[in-house]
């Protein structure tokens, strides 16, 4: 696994079970689907998220619904939805859930990236939660 964010989701994935448990269970998807770059100062060609500029988030959101309703289409249970990252990802599909309804509910998890990068030590507590989040045990 060449990212660290990548290797805390497998591990969590093959606590719960491993990936035929996982998927048989939950579809994992992106709010945006779209991989997103931006020029860096240094002129240089950076991953950016779809939040990160309004204007860009104003242009994406048609899209996004459609795309979202679309994923939905497929039969996909919409009594919970876990979404994985806490802040600025989980404020935007909370916003668009309360105009369209998707979900029932919204479960917030942090990142695996805000986890790896600054909660290193603490993985353990946050694969717990995930875990138990799936469990249904956390809320």
């Amino acid at each position: 696994m060449s990212r660290p964010s990548a290797g805390f989701l497998h591990d969590v994935i093959r606590r719960y079970g491993g990936r035929d448990k996982f998927y048989a269970d939950f579809v994992m998807s992106f709010v945006c689907p779209l991989g997103l770059v931006r020029t860096s100062p240094k002129g240089k060609e950076v991953n950016c998220n779809y939040y990160e500029n309004k204007k860009l988030l104003e242009l994406l959101h048609s899209f996004i619904v459609d795309t979202m309703e679309r994923q939905l289409a497929f039969g996909t249970d919409t009594s919970v939805c876990y979404c994985i990252g806490s802040g600025e990802n989980f404020a935007f599909l909370s916003k668009v859930n309360e105009g369209q309804r998707f979900f029932q509910r919204i479960v917030p998890l942090e990142h695996p990236r805000f986890i790896t990068q600054y909660y290193r030590d603490r993985e353990e507590e946050f694969a717990e939660k995930y875990l138990s989040a799936f469990r249904g045990q956390g809320d």
